[in-house]
């Protein structure tokens, strides 16, 4: 049987690591690797045994070569990478312990892939066969032409009939280009299917009236299908967290009829919990392609979630029986032989 193939867009950074915990200002060295929100779910749904294809732009020299070949380690498709421009996206972690919050520095200003031109994409021809396309609201918030694209892409998505996944969780300081975000995601948003978003992205992002009450979710869900027909399902983690290093994870779905609800896992050593989301959406999104049942859909995403937050870096490296093991209840970590 031919694998179900998903196809994601948006940027991929060089990410900076201080080591050893370390704020930024101390570090005298920093680890190298790559993240970036739509790769890291691709780069999950390769490792679980489908096809997955990533479109981005690199600079066009060596360090861009560098993170095609990264790309291609992961199984990732790069068929319709697009090597222009002069610089790649960067960013800076310093990782929290205790009650020190992990922190985030964004160096993207001028990247290649903020530079895009839409033209470059033919999404006939890379959507052609997909099962599944994922974008974020992170790649709308980098530029008008990121934006643009990306409308290109949902739009061709839906022609084709291929399922349209959204993260359109607000980053407020990506927004620089003019527009803000209330003017591009609604657009976007009215071709997908399946949203990721809590009951505040919703009322913010897309204007959806949002009820007060312990089903505020459920309510403000039926508000946002009703204005927009095309989503079929909003999925939703929560995370409650007693420390930097000590968490618990669930996770809902709201179907337009009834909302289900995960179990709670919990994570009570986190190694690295930058791309937790991503594993998430990409446990999730195997979930609806090879399980095609809901609950067990969230199920494996949040024990994904829950296994990535013990990984170094960004990518999810856990395999699909791990994942399995831990969405059954095993989270004895015994050592396998």
């Amino acid at each position: 049987m031919k694998p179900k193939k998903v196809v994601s867009f948006g940027e991929v950074m060089l990410r900076f690591s201080a080591p050893n915990y370390q704020k930024i200002e101390q570090a005298k060295r920093f680890e190298l690797s790559y993240g970036g929100s739509e790769m890291n779910v691709s780069a999950s749904l390769a490792r679980f045994g489908l096809e997955a294809c990533h479109i981005t732009v690199f600079p066009k020299n060596l360090i861009g070569q560098k993170a095609i070949n990264y790309l291609k380690e992961l199984n990732l498709d790069t068929r319709f990478v697009k090597l222009c421009g002069d610089r790649m996206g960067l960013y800076y972690i310093e990782k929290g312990a205790s009650m020190r919050a992990s922190q985030i520095v964004y160096d993207r200003e001028n990247s290649a892939f903020q530079n895009l031109d839409p033209e470059w994409f033919d999404w006939e021809e890379i959507l052609s066969g997909a099962d599944w396309f994922h974008w974020s609201g992170i790649t709308a918030a980098l530029s008008q032409s990121a934006a643009t694209a990306c409308l290109d892409a949902v739009k061709t998505a839906q022609k084709l009939g291929v399922t349209v996944s959204s993260d359109i969780y607000y980053r407020s300081d990506q927004w620089k280009y003019g527009k803000k975000p209330q003017e591009i995601l609604p657009d976007l948003a009215s071709y997908s299917n399946v949203l990721l978003a809590n009951a505040l992205n919703m009322r913010d992002l897309l204007g959806m009236e949002m009820p007060e009450g312990e089903d505020q979710f459920e309510r403000t869900c039926r508000n946002t299908m009703d204005q927009y027909p095309t989503i079929k399902k909003v999925v939703n983690t929560e995370r409650i967290q007693i420390s930097s290093h000590h968490n618990k994870l669930s996770s809902m779905l709201f179907d337009g009829e009834k909302l289900l609800n995960s179990q709670e896992t919990d994570i009570s050593y986190i190694v690295d919990r930058v791309g937790g989301g991503d594993a998430f959406l990409g446990g999730f999104i195997y979930g609806q392609l090879m399980y095609e049942d809901n609950l067990k859909s969230i199920r494996f995403g949040t024990a994904a979630s829950a296994l990535k937050h013990t990984i170094e870096g960004d990518i999810n490296l856990a395999d699909v029986s791990e994942i399995e093991r831990v969405m059954e209840g095993d989270f004895s970590g015994k050592l396998k032989r």
